[in-house]
Order: structure tokens, then sequence, then C-alpha cells
């Protein structure tokens, strides 16, 4: 059944679980803000497949699945701007977009979380290949800022949210991220992250150092 929700178009891809801080500084989102902390604290993040994100229009195609997002906390700053914190939680698929409303609106449906035909074998061989990509990672950018290094243990075993922490981990371009959301379940995204973690580990070891401006800080995506 599909469901009418409030849209934030974005160029980044958003995970179920996953926390994303926002700076609200354009005025039909800072109406959006007003509107959700007087009705539910839900809207929708979709990536931007064609466009940017700052302007009415900006955003010319968006992706075909998206996430929801669940607002935590919101910080009146000056002039009218907001700071979020928000999660994500569940999927959707974009049925249609509504530009006629003072932001973008949209009918989605909700998508179900499968976890599929998963092994214990391959969530293993995914934390431990994600838990040496974090090493790596942290050695090959220690200009990144503190951080420890991840140990199996610290990982979740339950297939469908450990396919999310590691597609949100992993550095990667829009279309990768978007594709994972976008699995059919939790293990066709774990084969697929398992096959990216390897080729990430290989390059990351044939290699003394990588962009610092390549490692996921998570910063605060402006709108």
């Amino acid at each position: 059944m599909s469901e009418r929700l409030p849209l934030f178009p974005l160029g980044t891809v958003l995970f179920p679980g996953v926390p994303l801080p926002l700076h609200v500084f354009e005025e039909r989102y800072r109406l959006l803000v007003r509107d959700l902390l007087e009705g539910e604290p839900f809207f929708g993040v979709v990536a931007i497949v064609e466009g940017h994100e700052v302007g009415a229009g900006a955003a010319r195609e968006l992706a075909a699945v998206g996430c929801t997002a669940q607002v935590h906390e919101v910080t009146e700053l000056p002039g009218g701007r907001y700071h979020l914190i928000t999660v994500g939680r569940d999927r959707f698929r974009l049925d249609s977009v509504d530009h006629g409303t003072p932001y973008p609106t949209g009918r989605v449906t909700r998508l179900p979380e499968n976890p599929g035909d998963v092994s214990a074998s391959l969530v293993r061989e995914v934390v431990e290949a994600f838990a040496r990509y974090h090493g790596l990672m942290l050695a090959a950018a220690p200009d990144a800022g503190p951080a420890s290094a991840l140990v199996p243990g610290d990982l979740p075993h339950d297939p469908v949210e450990l396919s999310y922490l590691v597609a949100a981990g992993l550095v990667a371009d829009r279309g990768v991220k978007q594709r994972l959301l976008a699995a059919e379940d939790a293990a066709t995204r774990l084969a697929a992250e398992l096959g990216l973690l390897n080729r990430e580990i290989r390059l990351l070891g044939s290699l003394r150092s990588v962009p610092v401006t390549d490692f996921p800080t998570g910063g605060v995506n402006p709108n």
C-alpha cells in the first residue's frame, strides 16, 4: 500500500539504522522541519541521480529506492536554520513525486526486509572482511581523526543489520551505495559487499595511503 511522504533529496544514500545529521537552511525545508515538529517526525531521504541539492527543481532525477528518516533531535539556529539528528528507518520504493507543494512530497511503498538465503559463513566472512577493511582505512588515513579499530565482536551478526552497517561504512560512490540499498535481500547485499570489501582490501594493501578526503568522517549534510 502506498502512502504520501515528505521528501528530502540529498547527494547521499541513507540506510536503515544509520544516523544522518542535517543542516537545514533552505526556506522550503525549514517549513518541512516546522511541519515535522507539529506532526509525525518522519520524512523520506532519496538520493539524487541527476542534479544537485540546493534550489527548487535542482534535483532533476531521483533514485527509485529511498529510506525513511526519523527525527531524533532538532536544534534551532540563528536565522531560522535548523540542525537535525535523524536515523534511517525503512526502505521504500518511490512511486511518484509531487513538486506542486511547498517542499517535495511523494507516493511511496514500503519495502520488506528479507534476509534471503544467507549462510552463517557469509555473515562471518563479511564481519571479518569489514573489520580488516576498517583497520586498513584507519592506518591509511591517520589524520581523519581519532578512532578505534573494529574487531569482529563489535559488529552485529544479524544479516539485515550487518548489511546496512557495512553499506554505510564502505567508501564508495553514490551509485554503488544506491545499488546496495536497493538490493532484493540481505543475502544479495552481503555477497556484493564481500566482493567490494575484498577488492578494497587488496587495493589498500598495495597503497601506502589514501586521500584523507575519501575517509568517512560522519560530517553534516547541508540541504
